[in-house]
């Protein structure tokens, strides 16, 4: 890993990049970047998250797409600080989801830790490994696709 490495992003600078808002930002800072190439990041898993209202009452439980939504943002942050992306009038999608696996369930109390390694990107393509750990355990872990598209074009 050669580029440059910034030692963290905070909140502040997070919602500065990612269109996404409360209840649906799932970063809340970012530890350690290396631009176009690696990320590792974190979200605190409160209580008072909305989704453990029905998921599921009496025994709360992060939905596992949510931990995959969580990985995605993370890897968003990879490429719209790579310096390789015009960012004006785009946003960045999931393309695609592939070898999902659940391992551990993440629950109210729980740091949990995003480690995203991008694979490779071609145009506007980007393929990444992820992988969300609470204490240092595999909760999930996937390889995700994302493109950058026009906004216009939504």
């Amino acid at each position: 890993m050669s580029s440059e490495t910034l030692d963290t992003l905070n909140i502040g600078e997070i919602l500065s990049m990612l269109p996404h808002r409360y209840p649906f930002l799932l970063v809340d800072r970012v530890e350690e970047l290396i631009k176009g190439e690696y990320i590792k990041a974190y979200k605190n898993i409160t209580f008072n998250e909305p989704f453990f209202q029905g998921h599921f009452p009496g025994l709360p439980v992060m939905p596992g797409v949510l931990i995959i939504e969580a990985l995605a943002q993370a890897g968003g942050l990879i490429v719209l600080t790579s310096g390789k992306v015009d960012t004006e009038g785009k946003v960045f999608l999931f393309t695609g989801i592939d070898k999902v696996k659940f391992r551990k369930p993440v629950v109210p109390g729980d740091k949990l830790d995003l480690t995203i390694k991008n694979v490779r990107n071609k145009m506007h393509i980007w393929k990444m490994s992820a992988v969300a750990t609470v204490n240092g355990e595999v909760a999930a872990q996937a390889e995700v696709a994302a493109a950058i598209v026009d906004k216009e074009s939504l």
